[in-house]
């Protein structure tokens, strides 16, 4: 997607931290973190949200979440635990329309999720 900022992020137009990558997807720190430890991880190929999740393959899909796993050894949260989000749609929250999982940690969460 020509406009997606996470698509330009992906490509390197967009300058971003990294934290892993592989062939199908991408991890980098969120810059406005909401926790001590603050990763997104989306797929390379774009697909706009959980809501149109058809659109990847289930090989994209378990590589999006064998990475959240990837990310949270290399950040030192498996011990400890982390919480995977993905926001769906204006009322989910969802500011780029790029499938994306958050994965936070580094503190206890609050329960609350408003």
């Amino acid at each position: 997607m020509e406009n997606c900022l996470f698509c330009k992020i992906i490509k390197g137009d967009i300058p971003s931290t990294c934290v892993y990558q592989d062939e199908k997807t991408y991890a980098f720190r969120d810059i406005a973190p909401m926790a001590p430890t603050h990763v997104l991880v989306v797929p390379k190929a774009h697909c706009e949200g959980i809501d149109v999740i058809d659109a990847l393959d289930d090989a994209t899909l378990a590589a999006c979440l064998r990475t959240v796993r990837k990310v949270a050894e290399l950040e030192g949260l498996t011990e400890s635990g982390f919480r995977t989000v993905s926001n769906c749609g204006k009322d989910g929250c969802q500011s780029v329309r790029h499938l994306h999982f958050h994965v936070l940690g580094g503190k206890q969460l609050s329960e609350r999720m408003d």
